[in-house]
C-alpha cells in the first residue's frame, strides 16, 4: 500500500474525530488508529525498499553514463590524435613535395645551363671548322680562277 494513501486516512481519521470540549484535542478511535499505524509498519519499509531500489538504479544508471562518456571521451580523443597525426604527416609531406618541386627545378636549370654550354662549344668548334673549311674553299676557288686567269692569259 501506498505511504502517501495511509497518511491520507490517517488525517481522514483526525478530521472525523470528536472534539474534546474547550480544547484542540479529539478523541479518536485507537483501534482505527493502531490498525493504520500497523498499515504504516509494512508500508514503510516497502515504501523505502522501493527508493532505495531507485537510488540503486539511479547511481547504476549514472555509472553506465559515466563510462559511456568516458568511453566516448577516449574515443575522441584517439581520433584527435589521430587526426593531428594525420595532418602533421600531410604537412611534412607537403614540406617535402615543395623540397622536390624547388630542387626539381634547380636540376632543370643547371642541366639547361650546361647543355646551353656545350651546345655553345659545339657550335663554336663547328663555326670555326667551317670557316677553316670555308677558307680552304675560297683558296682553292682563287686558286682555280688564277690558274684559269694564266692559261688564258
Amino acid at each position: 500500500m501506498d505511504i502517501l494513501h495511509l497518511i491520507d486516512r490517517l488525517e481522514e481519521i483526525l478530521n472525523d474525530s470528536r472534539p474534546f470540549p474547550f480544547t484542540r484535542n479529539v478523541i479518536v478511535d485507537e483501534d482505527r488508529v493502531l490498525d493504520l499505524i500497523d498499515q504504516m509498519r509494512v508500508a514503510i519499509p516497502e515504501e523505502v525498499k522501493k527508493a532505495q531500489q531507485l537510488l540503486a538504479q539511479r547511481d547504476r544508471i549514472l555509472a553506465q553514463a559515466q563510462e559511456e562518456a568516458t568511453r566516448t571521451l577516449a574515443i575522441a580523443r584517439e581520433k584527435s590524435e589521430q587526426l593531428v597525426e594525420r595532418d602533421a604527416i600531410v604537412q611534412a609531406a607537403h614540406v617535402r613535395a615543395e623540397e622536390i618541386i624547388a630542387q626539381s627545378h634547380t636540376d632543370i636549370q643547371d642541366t639547361r645551363k650546361d647543355a646551353d654550354e656545350y651546345a655553345m662549344e659545339t657550335l663554336t668548334r663547328l663555326e670555326m671548322e667551317l670557316d677553316r673549311t670555308l677558307t680552304q674553299v675560297r683558296n682553292g676557288i682563287r686558286t682555280l680562277q688564277s690558274e684559269t686567269q694564266k692559261e688564258i692569259e
